[in-house]
């Protein structure tokens, strides 16, 4: 059914006091899910990470890409190992995941962007030490009287230091980053980082106006199930700790929090199996997902 022309304009009227309001802001995006596998989604992405480069915005994409990572480690009938949701990284683990964050899924949405009329160039936290890291110390909780046991992860890393001075001259070159969670550490070894991990902290560096993560999910739903439209910093642990978010909803909701401290200054967990999901959020007063606030 077509579209009205004056519901087309109406879009465009409500559209414009928020392409006002964050002319000239950065926003990092988390690109993830089923919006990195569906073929319409993806150029959907695409087309909005270019709009709003057009209208004045400075978006900065962060992916990720565990299922391309476990049906590549399959073919290779290298064997899967999780703890807690994490990837055991050993050494022949770790070469794969450069291999397909860096190589393979970062160049796939770099292409997409630039074959559609953008101008984006695609990096690893190798470029330019632009992700420092540190080993990621990972210790499992026993019991009340017990000390908690730490789990050797192999090349599991987490961020110790973002080199913002080169996304900042990418941006003000017109560029869009889009950035694969692989860290550098002191001596040069390569440390695989959890991608909500990798956008919170690059967010926070660049005191970004908006940080914004794709999910499965609609957001951040109460116990009954429904949507958290606005969920305040300070609310967030309690709602961990008595089981109402939990699961890899968890580590979404501490990327947040870590962000929102860094100087971040509104975070979004939306639904990126939505078509333009992230224009809904940006650019209209309802928005579809949580927003999680000081």
């Amino acid at each position: 059914m077509a579209i009205d022309p004056k519901d087309r304009a109406k879009v465009l009227v409500e559209a414009l006091p928020y392409i006002r309001r964050f002319s000239n802001t950065t926003i990092v995006i988390k690109y993830g899910g089923h919006a990195m596998v569906d073929e319409k989604l993806k150029k959907n992405f695409a087309l909005d990470i270019i709009l709003m480069k057009y209208v004045g915005l400075n978006p900065v994409v962060v992916h990720g890409g565990g299922p391309q990572i476990g049906s590549f480690l399959k073919r290779l009938s290298i064997q899967s190992e999780f703890v807690d949701g994490m990837r055991v990284t050993d050494k022949q683990t770790m070469d794969v995941v450069e291999m397909v964050l860096v190589g393979k899924v970062n160049k796939e949405i770099v292409t997409l962007i630039n074959q559609n009329g953008g101008q984006s160039v695609g990096l690893s936290g190798k470029d330019g030490k632009l992700i420092t890291a540190r080993k990621m110390k990972y210790m499992r909780k026993k019991g009340d009287d017990q000390p908690p046991e730490i789990i050797d992860i192999g090349m599991v890393g987490e961020v110790s230091g973002v080199n913002n001075e080169l996304l900042q001259n990418l941006l003000a070159s017109e560029f869009i980053p889009v950035i694969a969670p692989v860290g550098v550490g002191k001596k040069g070894e390569t440390y695989n980082i959890n991608a909500d991990h990798v956008a919170g902290r690059v967010a926070a560096s660049l005191r970004a106006r908006k940080l914004i993560l794709l999910t499965d999910t609609e957001g951040v739903l109460d116990k009954g199930g429904k949507l958290i439209s606005t969920l305040r910093l300070k609310d967030s642990q309690s709602l961990v700790d008595d089981g109402t978010i939990k699961g890899g909803m968890i580590p979404k909701v501490t990327c947040c929090a870590e962000a929102l401290r860094g100087g971040v200054k509104k975070a979004h967990i939306i639904d990126g199996r939505k078509e333009h999901a992230i224009l809904l959020e940006i650019f209209t007063k309802e928005g579809i997902g949580t927003e999680v606030v000081p």
